[in-house]
Formats: structure tokens, C-alpha cells, sequence
């Protein structure tokens, strides 16, 4: 089974992510990454290759990060600690730093007894499958073993932050004075940053769950748990929220009233916005498959072309690094702004949404009106052969008939999950009685059709 998933290496830590896997991949990082065009450039200059590291607050993050530092300065690479930060500040970093690349300790969503190592090449930008394949071949192959002066060094990033906080707030559209945002910042890596952005940006600004001790990211609340924004959103009557997950590499959004933005409703503000002032890339959004058709027929009737990838942010950013296109996303709150940003980056996408309530002087909810979410039903269906989908023409006949049916007010997609001995039943329609059955419809001719029993 590979070692890295859809965002790097992730598992429990001390159970499947050791301290000793955690040396191994950095040593194999060294090799692989630490003898690019930019490591050799500085080799011929007489300096060693350099990488910047980071982490969430998990308290595992203290030896798994102890741990990727001494592979990577053991193998000669200068290692730059930046601390404390969110996962998109760490990709900043690499490309502001002109750093070889960059290695990230964090899980995410995840509960905290996980963690994660998710590694940035030279520019920011994440591994291509190829690349990640030869980290792992790399595991098992020879050291760089350097003695005497050749090891790394291993620095505080001291500037980190600040050069993070510059960069964002030098993307504003327009200053936020005036406006009340709440931040839940989910006891994760955007902690600190987040809060003084904003405040930085002119908003008023009231802070929850900012307390990381180690032990409490993600618990109760951030984008996983928005009701607790809702809450505060109404309880200080704000204008709007602001739910980042424990890495801050996404964002999901409360208006005023208490209703909850996705990631499809962010794109679609975003996208029409930038479309309306002549910086959306080639008119063009990339999305995910599980991407709303609301989102799509908002996009169409803007004159905005809308192309779909796998779903995982890593798939939508190389089609856009691969076509030039400046905007994309997942609806789960990942939004990829490339003409500021490497990857997703929950904090840059927050700070364009408020960014474009003060630009237009328009509330959250008349921003995202231009948007109709049509309902939406998933079903898992366990305990089935995943990869005889695409094949059953029993299945796929029972799907193009549900499609025939919903015509252009419904949409289906069946997915074999790439984690899970399971299939995704998806099914949107005009109102949810009838995306409900039809989902239900298909899960049963799926059970039937390629049941392991």
C-alpha cells in the first residue's frame, strides 16, 4: 500500500507515524528534493541546500518535527524552523525563501492524536504523484551522510510570520473597517496569524477557538464544526464568520444571519468578482466533481467557464499550473487563489470573501444570492467491489436512466472511494425528496449488482 495519500503521509501519530518513519522520509526528502537546479546552483556557490519546516500545535508535532529536522540537517540541508504556522504560510514561505522545498507537520481535520508530513517542492507547490513515489522508493536506498562541516544547520525562522501577514494583506481589495468578522480559528495553526490579519485589515474582530493546547484541535469546533461559529456570529451580531480547520488551508464562511457558506459559494463569489474586474484567468473556475451544479449554472449564466478534476485540491491545482487558470477549489473550503498563492489557503480566501463585502459595500448574503445550491444526497455503499463500477452495465444502465430523468435540474456520480472499500452515491436534484430517492434508488442496484457477499 503507498505511503502517501491525497495530502502527503498521515496516520496515528507514534502508531503508524514514528519518529523513525519521520527521519526516514526527511532523509529521503534530502535526496530527492535537495539535489534539484536550485540545490545545485547553491552547491556550485559553496551552500548547502536549505528547507523551511512548520507545524500545527499538536503536541506530537514537537517530536515529529524534532525528528524531520535531524534527517534533514543530517543529510546536509539547511533547515529553517518558521514554528507554528499555517500550512499555505509554510508554502508562502518556500517561495518567498527561495527555499529547495518545505516540509509541513500537520493532519489537518483530523483529531489530534493523528498528525502528517505533507512536503512542498521548490516554488511552493505540492508533489506530484511521481515525485512522492520516489520519496518512498528512496526510504530504502542509501543516505546522504555528510561529516564535518557538510551537515545542515538548523535556525529559527524568526521572520516567518510577519512576512506571511505582508504578503496577505497586500492582496486586499479594499480595507475591512467597519466590518465585525468573527474568526474560528479551530484551536489550529492559524491561531495567531489569523485574528491579527484581520485586525491588521481594519475589522473588528472577535476570536474563537484560539486556545491550542496540543491536545484540543478541531475539537467542537472550525470548518468541521460550524454551529459553534453560527452561535457566535448571531450572539455579537457580526457581520460575518470566518471558520478555518486545524491547518488553515481552508475556509468556510457564516453570514450575518447565521447561514453557512461552503467552498462552491466562496468559488462563485470570488470567481464572479474577479470575472467582473478583468482578473479571472481565461473567464475559467476549476472545480471538483462533487462540486454543486448550482455552482456550474451560476458560473454559466456569468459567462464564466467552469472545468471539473478528481476530486483532492493537489488535482485541481495542476490543471491549473498546467492552463494558466487563476482560480479553483473543493467545496470543502480549500480555494486555491494562484495569482497569490501556491495552494489552498483558508486565511487569503477569507480575507478576499470580507475583502469583497467592503469593496462592494454588499452583505454576505446578497454576495452569495448569485448562487443556488441545489440539494445534494451522498451515500456510501460499504461491503461492495469498488472497482467493477465503471464496468457494470447494469449499474451504469440504472445510472444514465436517474440521469435521463433528473435532465438539466439533477446530477449523478458514482465513485469508487480512493480510501475505502466503499462506493460514493451522489445525487443532486431540484429539491431533496427527489435527490433522496434517486440516491437511495442507485445505492440498491449498487448493493446488488457488486456485493462482496
Amino acid at each position: 500500500m503507498p505511503l502517501f495519500g491525497t495530502d502527503g503521509v498521515r496516520g496515528l501519530a507514534n502508531g503508524t507515524l514514528t519518529a523513525d518513519l519521520a527521519l526516514s522520509l526527511a532523509q529521503a526528502t534530502a535526496v530527492v528534493l535537495g539535489q534539484g537546479r536550485s540545490a545545485e546552483a547553491r552547491r556550485a556557490e559553496g551552500r548547502r541546500a536549505k528547507a523551511v519546516i512548520a507545524r500545527d500545535p499538536r503536541i506530537s508535532g514537537d517530536f515529529l518535527g524534532a525528528a524531520v529536522a535531524a534527517g534533514l540537517a543530517s543529510s546536509g540541508v539547511d533547515v529553517y524552523d518558521a514554528g507554528m504556522i499555517p500550512t499555505p504560510a509554510l508554502a508562502f514561505l518556500v517561495n518567498d525563501f527561495d527555499a529547495d522545498f518545505g516540509v509541513m507537520i500537520s493532519a489537518s481535520h483530523n483529531p489530534a492524536p493523528d498528525n502528517g508530513i505533507k512536503i512542498f517542492a521548490h516554488g511552493g507547490i505540492k508533489l506530484p504523484d511521481v515525485v512522492e513515489e520516489r520519496i518512498e522508493k528512496y526510504l530504502e536506498e542509501p543516505k546522504l551522510l555528510p561529516t564535518g562541516g557538510d551537515v545542515g544547520r538548523i535556525a529559527r525562522f524568526a521572520d516567518a510570520e510577519d512576512r506571511y501577514l505582508l504578503h496577505l494583506l497586500g492582496t486586499l481589495p479594499a480595507r475591512l473597517d467597519g466590518l465585525h468578522v468573527v474568526i474560528d480559528c479551530a484551536h489550529g495553526a492559524a491561531s495567531g496569524v489569523s485574528p491579527q490579519l484581520f485586525a491588521d485589515a481594519g475589522a473588528q474582530v472577535t476570536v474563537i477557538g484560539a486556545d491550542p493546547d496540543g491536545l484540543n484541535i478541531n475539537e467542537g469546533v472550525g470548518s468541521t464544526h460550524l454551529e459553534v461559529l453560527q452561535q457566535a456570529v448571531l450572539q455579537h451580531g457580526a457581520d460575518v464568520g470566518i471558520a478555518h480547520d486545524g491547518d488553515a488551508d481552508r475556509c468556510l464562511a457564516v453570514d450575518a444571519d447565521g447561514n453557512a457558506l461552503d467552498g462552491d459559494q466562496i468559488m462563485a463569489i470570488l470567481a464572479a468578482s474577479l470575472h467582473e474586474r478583468g482578473l479571472l484567468a481565461e473567464d475559467t473556475l476549476v472545480v471538483t466533481v462533487m462540486s454543486n451544479l448550482g455552482l456550474k449554472i451560476a458560473m454559466e449564466e456569468r459567462g464564466i467557464h467552469v472545468v471539473e478534476t478528481s476530486v483532492g485540491d493537489r488535482y485541481v491545482l495542476e490543471v491549473m499550473n498546467r492552463d494558466g487558470f487563476s482560480l479553483g477549489g473543493e467545496q470543502s473550503g480549500h480555494v486555491i487563489l494562484r495569482d497569490h498563492a501556491t495552494t489552498g489557503d483558508g486565511l487569503l480566501a477569507g480575507l478576499q470573501i470580507v475583502g469583497e463585502m467592503a469593496r462592494t459595500g454588499k452583505s454576505l448574503a446578497e454576495l452569495s444570492s448569485i448562487m443556488r445550491v441545489y440539494p445534494q444526497t451522498l451515500i456510501n455503499v460499504t461491503g461492495v467491489d469498488k472497482t467493477r463500477v465503471a464496468a457494470d452495465e447494469v449499474v451504469q444502465a440504472e445510472v444514465a436512466a436517474v440521469a435521463a430523468e433528473l435532465g438539466d435540474s439533477g446530477r449523478v456520480l458514482l465513485r469508487p472511494s480512493g480510501t475505502e472499500l466503499l462506493v460514493r452515491v451522489m445525487v443532486e436534484a431540484a429539491d431533496e425528496q427527489t435527490a433522496l430517492a434517486a440516491a437511495e434508488r442507485l445505492a440498491q442496484v449498487v448493493r446488488e449488482r457488486l456485493s462482496l457477499d
